[in-house]
């Protein structure tokens, strides 16, 4: 599976992003991968690449390049209980500068990317994003509503995305929460809010699950939840993007 490290021209630089597409040559879909918010690490090169084995061109940018390539911190390579915090305290003041101008202004630019890439097709793309990313995911598609065909948040805050975003939005939407982070009462809410702006969705709790259970290098990692995401967001993914 062909992946790389490629410079992304952006309104403030470059941002770094790894890139995974089949091989054989080819133009494929393209997907825009964002990584929760300890960023671009082995495991999710892993999930890019895995990803990009269906047939699909993926890119996961640097979310955070203003501040410097990634690795931006030194992390560990298992995210346990005892180290959480003060990785979190670290990772905490870049994800706070990341403002809605700045994701925004971002996306234009990874979208642009794609666009411009040889190896990916003409058509309509997805984005899908974990943790922080998967908020970042939904504010991007609401932005590219013409360009966007499938949107897909992993524990992720996406109701801070809000009604007016979610009514932007013309992709087709799968949200797979985590039990510890939303309960049944806020579902509905949410779900409400999907059903008022006449989204195409899917959106629910992913049982037994608890923040961030998509990535097998913390201590939050769930394997049959993780399956459970590769078997909603594949079919997603063929339901709306054409295979060249």
């Amino acid at each position: 599976m062909p992946s790389r490290t490629l410079q992304i021209p952006t309104a403030d630089g470059q941002s770094d992003a790894f890139v995974a597409f089949p091989d054989g040559g080819g133009r494929h879909p393209g997907v825009l991968m964002y990584a929760d918010g300890f960023g671009i690490r082995p495991v999710l090169r892993e999930m890019a690449r895995e990803l990009a084995a269906h047939g699909y061109y993926v890119v996961v940018p640097n979310l955070f390049y203003r501040h410097g390539p990634a690795p931006l911190i030194e992390l560990p390579e298992y995210i346990g209980a005892e180290v959480r915090p003060s990785v979190i305290a670290q990772v905490m003041p870049m994800i706070q500068a990341h403002t809605t101008e700045r994701v925004l202004s971002d996306a234009d630019a990874y979208l642009a990317f794609l666009a411009a890439r040889p190896e990916v097709g003409t058509g309509p793309v997805a984005v899908t994003g974990y943790c922080i990313g998967g908020l970042l995911a939904t504010r991007t598609a609401a932005a590219h509503p013409g360009r966007v065909a499938a949107l897909a948040a992993f524990h992720a805050p996406v109701e801070a995305a809000g009604p007016d975003s979610f009514s932007k939005v013309t992709a087709e939407v799968h949200f797979g929460h985590a039990e510890g982070d939303l309960t049944p009462e806020a579902l509905r809410e949410l779900n409400d809010s999907l059903d008022a702006a006449g989204a195409r969705y899917t959106s629910e709790i992913y049982p037994g699950t608890v923040h961030g259970f998509t990535m097998a290098d913390t201590d939050a990692f769930n394997p049959a939840a993780l399956q459970l995401h590769w078997d909603r967001l594949l079919p997603l993914l063929a339901r709306t993007l054409p295979k060249s």
